[in-house]
Formats: structure tokens, C-alpha cells, sequence
């Protein structure tokens, strides 16, 4: 029996080992490619590529240039840290002096190390050096900083992306943010509540524009996310008015605009926080009704409230959320904006507006400097 649980002692003790180990080198491979980890083999690789570009310099100039010395400062700036790049060009400096030293004052043609070789693998040098300076501020390294970026852009793409509706019901989602970039200050959360009955939908616009707002609009998307459904419908606005007010940005307010909608009656409740009038299309009368709702900008002031309008999507109505890019210009009233873009979406009313979100953006704001957002849920009849 001793023996039997000094065994199973030994064994659960070397378990431990073996798991302890696989934890550090997990570790410190994640620490690497998060830029933690050490850059010895990197630094090392590139210090052997400086001599064997020297000599083959030396033994044959013709496939060889000195300048092409920059080749392993410039791989540098993108894989080292600050201090082993000044390293990696201090032996490329010494290279150069090698070899104008071994290929003499008279070397003619691509073998000549001339003050413009030099300069050249000084610059790449400096903006190599710039480079290493913005990966170690940033701690991103460049062999994941483009990935992270596009994982963020998709993980922003598929939260804002509106849930199934049953049948009898269409929605439909546009953004489009300013200057062609990927992120954008507008975003949209929504999830279906209530057993599925209830649709919430939260479309808001942080201040300012594009990539300016888009680390804002990062955070709250997945803050306002996170309360959606987790608080009852009318509480969710001031819970999302104090979560900006204790970040005590700068720049913190955001205009937002909550739908509550009933998918068995059609009934919905609006609530806005600064934000502009929802736009109702009345299939009877064919005619677009403002329904605006009162409540002060999101991270202005605490204790604020905001009052709710209600209405009913009837079989053939339509309704329309947007930010201000779509409407607002400079020279122009906003009301004249909201003409327009009821003007546009008036052609849509006997075709349907399946697919009519994007192309609406590009009738009415395709050349705006500003992030667009349009959302539309129809009630088929």
C-alpha cells in the first residue's frame, strides 16, 4: 500500500512538472507574438546576413551593392526592439567600413562605397529606428498588429450584425464609415429579449469621426452590448449615461437612439439620447412621419432623463434609424437633409426596400466626410 501511493505520488508530481512546463513555454510564445518575449533569434539571424552580404560585396560587386546593407536594418525595424536595432546597425556600419576598406579608394561601378551609400544606410537606419520605437510604444509587433486590427473589424462587424427576425419582418443594416476607413464612430448593438417577442435595437454615434472615434466606439459597443438585454428597456439609457460619464473622456458624449419593438403587435417604444427623429413610413397614407423622442446627449450631465415615444409598424410600414451623416452638411438644414433622404427612399416604396439601405447611403451621402449609418426594418404586408 506505501508503495502503491508513493507511485501515484511520483507520478501526480511529475504531471505537475509536465504541465508547468508546457504553461511556461505557452507563455512565453504568447509573450513572444505579443511582443514580450526575447528577440535574440531574430537579432541574431539578421547579424548573420550583414557579413555574408559584405563578402559576397567583395567577391562579386556585379550581384552584390553595398546599400544592400539596408535590407537586414529594414526587417529589423519590424521585428527588433529599439536597443538590438542600434546593435544590428552598428555591425552594418562596421560593414560598410570593411568593406571600403577591402575593395580600396579606386573600386569603380556597383562596388564603390560612396557618401551617398552611406547616407542611404543611415536613413533606413533612422526610420528603421522610428519604426522599432512605435512597435515597443505601441506593444503590438507588425506580425500581429494588422491581424489584431482586422480581428477587431470583424468582431465590430458580426456585434453590430441585427438578429433573425420571424417571418413577416425585414431588417437591414448599413454603415459606412468616413474616408473609406474600416472603423467607424457609428455603431449599432441589438439582440431579440423577452423570449424572442421583443427586438432591442441601439444605434449610436460617437463624438467625432472615423478612426478619431472608432477606440471610443470600440469600448462602448461592447459596454452598451453587455447592458442590452440585462437591464429592462427603459433603464438601459441611464445605465449607459453613467458608464460615459466615469470614463471622464475628453470628448465623451455620444448621441444614441434605443427601438423597443413588439414582433407579435408591431408596437414599439423610442427613447434618444440627443439623437435625431426616427422616420416611420405609413403604408397607408404613403406619407414619412418625424417620431422624436426628448433626452440630453449620452456623458453630459448625470441623473438625466429620457422620455420614450411609442407607435406601431403596421403590415407595409417602414422604419428608418440614421446618424447625422447622412443628413447633416455644412450649408444645409438638417430638415432639408431628411428630405432628401425620404425623397430617395420614397422609390423604394413599391419595389421594397430589400438591399435599399446601402444604396440609399450612396444616393444621399456617398461623398460626405463623416461616418454614415442606416438601419431599416420593414413589416411586410
Amino acid at each position: 500500500m506505501a508503495r502503491g501511493a508513493a507511485a501515484d505520488s511520483f507520478t501526480a508530481r511529475q504531471r505537475k512538472a509536465v504541465y508547468r512546463a508546457r504553461t511556461a513555454m505557452r507563455r512565453s510564445a504568447v509573450d513572444y507574438f505579443r511582443g514580450g518575449g526575447s528577440d535574440r533569434l531574430a537579432l541574431a539571424g539578421l547579424l548573420l546576413t550583414i557579413p555574408a552580404i559584405t563578402w559576397g560585396t567583395i567577391v562579386s560587386a556585379v550581384w552584390f551593392s553595398p546599400t544592400a546593407l539596408v535590407l537586414p536594418i529594414v526587417a529589423g525595424g519590424l521585428l527588433l526592439r529599439p536597443a538590438s536595432l542600434l546593435c544590428l546597425y552598428a555591425v552594418a556600419a562596421a560593414a560598410l567600413i570593411v568593406e571600403s576598406v577591402a575593395l580600396g579608394p579606386y573600386a569603380d561601378g556597383p562596388a564603390r562605397v560612396t557618401p551617398g551609400t552611406v547616407l542611404v544606410v543611415a536613413a533606413c537606419g533612422f526610420f528603421g529606428l522610428l519604426i522599432a520605437q512605435f512597435r515597443a510604444r505601441v506593444g503590438v509587433p507588425w506580425r500581429r498588429g494588422g491581424t489584431m486590427l482586422f480581428d477587431l473589424r470583424e468582431r465590430i462587424r458580426v456585434q453590430s450584425a441585427l438578429p433573425r427576425l420571424p417571418q413577416g419582418w425585414h431588417r437591414e443594416m448599413a454603415l459606412r464609415p468616413a474616408g473609406g476607413q474600416s472603423f467607424s464612430g457609428d455603431f449599432v448593438v441589438a439582440a431579440r429579449t423577452n423570449g424572442g417577442r421583443t427586438l432591442e435595437v441601439v444605434l449610436t454615434d460617437v463624438s467625432g469621426k472615423g478612426m478619431d472615434a472608432a477606440s471610443r466606439a470600440l469600448l462602448l459597443s461592447g459596454a452598451f452590448g453587455g447592458l442590452l438585454g440585462s437591464l429592462p428597456p427603459h433603464g438601459f439609457l441611464p445605465a449607459a449615461n453613467g458608464y460615459l460619464l466615469r470614463q471622464d473622456w475628453d470628448e465623451g458624449f455620444a448621441t444614441s437612439i434605443h427601438l423597443v419593438l413588439d414582433l407579435d403587435s408591431g408596437d414599439y417604444e423610442l427613447l434618444s439620447a440627443g439623437h435625431l427623429p426616427a422616420l416611420q413610413l405609413n403604408a397607408g397614407s404613403g406619407r414619412w412621419e418625424e417620431k422624436a423622442a426628448e433626452g440630453p446627449l449620452l456623458g453630459v450631465y448625470d441623473a438625466a432623463q429620457f422620455d420614450p415615444v411609442k407607435g406601431t409598424l403596421r403590415p407595409g410600414d417602414v422604419l428608418m434609424l440614421f446618424t447625422d451623416g447622412l443628413v447633416e452638411a455644412s450649408g444645409r438644414d438638417i430638415s432639408e437633409g431628411i428630405d432628401r433622404l425620404t425623397g430617395e427612399a420614397d422609390r423604394y416604396v413599391a419595389l421594397g426596400f430589400e438591399g435599399a439601405a446601402w444604396h440609399l447611403i450612396e444616393a444621399v451621402a456617398k461623398d460626405v466626410n463623416d461616418d454614415r449609418a442606416l438601419l431599416l426594418l420593414c413589416r411586410r404586408p
